[in-house]
């Protein structure tokens, strides 16, 4: 059922983020998606606390990227990690640079 529910979430032209509302690197990394000239239908956060296997979703989030930390922030199909990753990325370019290359921006 987790690998179901994560697994339908990740696509090649979005930006799927999985997140804890009241964790604040997830509000960070919320912040910063929401600057990006990012189109609105490419990109999505996904509250795991909505679900009622938040724990068994997280283990799959380890299988599949080697944490089970949120944020996970899924650029296509790649995981980069968590919020530090992609303040990171912002900082050296790479960001902008991967959101073209999956067609997700405005």
């Amino acid at each position: 059922m987790a690998q179901q529910f994560v697994n339908c979430k990740i696509r090649a032209d979005k930006v799927v983020v999985f997140i804890k509302p009241t964790c604040p690197y997830c509000r960070k990394t919320v912040e910063l998606l929401k600057q990006l000239p990012i189109k609105p239908e490419s990109l999505e956060f996904v509250d795991i606390t909505a679900q009622s296997d938040t724990n068994a979703i997280q283990d799959y989030l380890q299988q599949l990227t080697g944490a089970r930390t949120v944020p996970r922030v899924f650029i296509g199909k790649d995981c980069i990690g968590g919020c530090s990753d992609l303040q990171a990325m912002e900082q050296n370019g790479q960001l902008l640079q991967k959101l073209q290359q999956i067609g997700a921006l405005q």
